[in-house]
């Protein structure tokens, strides 16, 4: 398991993504002074962003359902708890948007290649008691899924 969020699991089989980009944003506001260099105001944490871009080959690794299911977790509009292979809990993340690229084709149409990029956006804001009540709607998604 290269990492989980919500009930999705990211590994060879699924949808293995190629790197972790991560965007963390810090607010300061700025306000105008008479005869001096604007005075800056901290104003806390902005916006936390990661970036999933992957490859899945259906012959090799990779499904082509993997990002059916995360299409689906994103339009229930939820939170979902995002954790590292490793343990690491990283909070409550949102699906922004999921793109993805075919490429090289059967004859049929299927794809052999497809490139996809995925965003979150950390909505808790470091508040892990909000992590049970995801994890319950993950469930409860998956069991509607089966």
């Amino acid at each position: 398991m290269m990492l989980i969020l919500g009930m999705f699991v990211f590994c060879l089989k699924t949808a293995p993504y190629q790197e972790f980009q991560r965007q963390t944003d810090w607010r300061h506001a700025s306000n105008g002074r008479i005869g001096a260099h604007p005075a800056r105001q901290f104003l806390g944490r902005g916006e936390d962003t990661i970036t999933l871009p992957g490859v899945i080959l259906p012959e090799l690794m990779g499904i082509t359902l993997s990002l059916d299911a995360l299409r689906l977790m994103a339009n229930t509009g939820k939170a979902w708890p995002l954790i590292e292979g490793s343990g690491r809990i990283y909070g409550l993340w949102v699906i922004e948007s999921l793109s993805e690229t075919k490429t090289i084709f059967f004859r049929d149409g299927a794809p052999r290649r497809i490139e996809f990029s995925l965003t979150l956006k950390r909505i808790d804001g470091n508040r892990m008691d909000l992590i049970g009540a995801a994890t319950y709607v993950g469930v409860s998604l998956l069991r509607a899924l089966l």
